[in-house]
């Protein structure tokens, strides 16, 4: 199957994603620095959330572009994910609303969950693609996704006895993606180079 309608599926949803989020927000109830820092911990957690949903699209974006073909499984992955991702809106509202230990803690389940369903997914695309493709070269080692379910999982479970170093280390996984996973452009780099006429 082709991928076109599973990628624009994809982008319309964390578009809807984004919308909502930002719906969440309303404005501080006056109009001094009391008032404005009073909404600052929904503003920091949309904020992070932002961010998360970001680096999803952006590494959706990436491995969707060395894949060639779509499989029922992979739809089915991808719906995976999509779920998971679709209940930021809720654990970002109730986390900026109520700092407390379940919030955040719910926060990282989200988080988590919505690793393991990109980590599922990749490797779903994987078998379909047999070891020798170029999506088999781009995601061979994966330490980055498996160092940030790792940490998700830490955080969950510091998040109902720390709930501030739970949020910090969901900023560090946040800071882990922001550098850019450069393994799938070069490869996409080398192939047009192997091939400048194609």
């Amino acid at each position: 199957m082709h991928k076109g309608r599973l990628e624009a599926f994809s982008d319309g949803v964390l578009a809807i994603i984004i919308t909502i989020m930002v719906l969440e927000l309303h404005m501080p109830a006056g109009a001094d620095l009391p008032a404005l820092q009073a909404a600052a911990p929904k503003l920091l957690t949309y904020l992070l959330s932002f961010v998360f949903i970001g680096i999803y699209w952006n590494n959706h974006h990436h491995m969707l572009q060395v894949t060639q073909r779509v499989n029922g499984a992979a739809l089915w992955a991808n719906m995976h994910l999509l779920f998971w991702l679709s209940l930021i809106p809720f654990v970002t509202d109730w986390m900026g609303e109520h700092f407390a230990p379940l919030p955040v803690a719910a926060y990282g389940v989200v988080l988590l969950a919505s690793g393991t369903a990109y980590f599922i997914l990749s490797r779903v695309l994987l078998a379909a693609h047999g070891d020798d493709s170029v999506l088999a070269r781009a995601l061979s080692r994966d330490v980055k996704g498996v160092a940030s379910l790792l940490i998700y999982t830490t955080a969950v479970g510091l998040a109902f006895f720390r709930p501030a170093f739970a949020c910090a280390l969901y900023i560090v996984v946040a800071l882990l993606w922001l550098v850019p996973d450069r393994r799938i452009e070069s490869l996409l780099e080398a192939e047009a180079a192997e091939h400048p006429n194609d």
